[in-house]
């Protein structure tokens, strides 16, 4: 069956007039464009493709058994989260663990991993934490980080992609140094992407599936940010990775794995406290951002809701709102309010 060879992908590159002339005179090299105004002709189209479509969703489930498949996800979930030594993704592994869930946490360097894993260990009551060393730029850490997980847990149910970077640098872009901006660009891109297709291999293979959220940063809704342009950029590119990522499962027909968007807003982390030495960023800093512990005891809930739930839809979950953020920014106007929250402002 030759037609199995071919994907969706490929055909939707083809232009249409050739894709009429395949389909109505197959080896004919000669065709007029009024080929593509015949209604035989269109007929043919859509048998073909939909000849193709069902080909590569035959091929798609002989080699992913699961992937059209889900068992029901219950809780206690077992949740994998990137860079979650520090910031948002430690209080997010740690309002997991309050939940009763399991949890994989990993960060580049060991003594933070175990640093870590003794803090939730204590905050939280809770043993059912591990940790291992993972630099989410090298594709045999990743790699090594789901053999790590299927051992302590068999399964992931959540994974979320949190690591990220940027290069504690708050400069214009032509004062950057090729360190900082390689550092930036192969954590928030490539490590997004190395893990993305790791979690996906392993999550269509799951008699459950699962769920990806990216987290998203500054820049991520299109607007500009001066001073750190790199890793607004790559924020950007989050979203978009996302979308495409949703459209190629969707075209694969695989129904059990699933790839949401996560926006925690301004949080206090060192990485965002690192640029509050302007009288801008003093201001939004003080009137936007919130705690890692309060963004993450909003978005859990919101994360575990999904399975909970047995939703089928991709989504995105949002802490800090347009309307939230405009109400807030309005109070500071009006009255004053968050004034001084964080860092003095001149």
């Amino acid at each position: 069956m030759a037609e199995m060879s071919v994907t969706t992908a490929s055909l939707q590159s083809f232009p249409k007039s050739l894709l009429c002339s395949l389909s109505t005179r197959k080896f004919n090299s000669s065709f007029h464009p009024s080929a593509i105004l015949s209604p035989i002709s269109r007929f043919c189209l859509i048998s073909k493709f939909n000849s193709f479509r069902f080909s590569a969703a035959v091929v798609k489930a002989a080699s992913s058994p699961h992937a059209n498949t889900k068992e029901p996800m219950l809780p206690p979930y077992d949740v994998l989260i990137t860079g979650a030594s520090k910031g948002i993704g430690y209080a997010l592994a740690k309002e997991f663990l309050k939940a009763g869930d399991n949890v994989i946490i990993c960060s580049r360097s060991d003594e933070r991993v175990v640093s870590a894993l003794d803090r939730l260990r204590v905050e939280t009551g809770k043993q059912h934490v591990w940790g291992t060393k993972c630099d989410v730029r090298e594709g045999d850490d990743v790699k090594t980080l789901v053999a790590f997980a299927k051992e302590k847990l068999q399964y992931i149910d959540i994974w979320i992609n949190n690591a990220g970077s940027n290069a504690y640098s708050f400069k214009p872009l032509a004062e950057a140094s090729d360190e900082d901006l390689i550092q930036v660009v192969t954590t928030n891109t490539l490590g997004l992407m190395i893990c993305c297709r790791e979690a996906i291999n392993l999550m269509q293979n799951q008699p459950r599936g699962g769920h990806i959220f990216n987290i998203d940063g500054a820049g991520s809704d299109g607007r500009p940010t001066p001073r750190f342009a790199a890793y607004g950029a790559t924020k950007r590119s989050v979203v978009h990775l996302t979308k495409s990522l949703q459209a190629e499962l969707e075209m694969q027909d695989v129904k059990n794995v699933l790839v949401h968007n996560l926006s925690p807003g301004m949080v206090t982390t060192d990485l965002l406290m690192s640029g509050a030495n302007t009288k801008q960023a003093k201001f939004f800093i003080n009137v936007l951002a919130e705690p890692a512990d309060v963004v993450a005891e909003y978005l859990v809930p919101n994360i575990r809701s999904i399975p909970t739930n047995g939703s089928t839809k991709a989504t995105y979950i949002r802490f800090l709102t347009g309307l939230k953020a405009y109400s807030q920014i309005f109070s500071r106007i009006a009255f004053g309010a968050r004034r001084n929250r964080y860092v003095l402002e001149d």
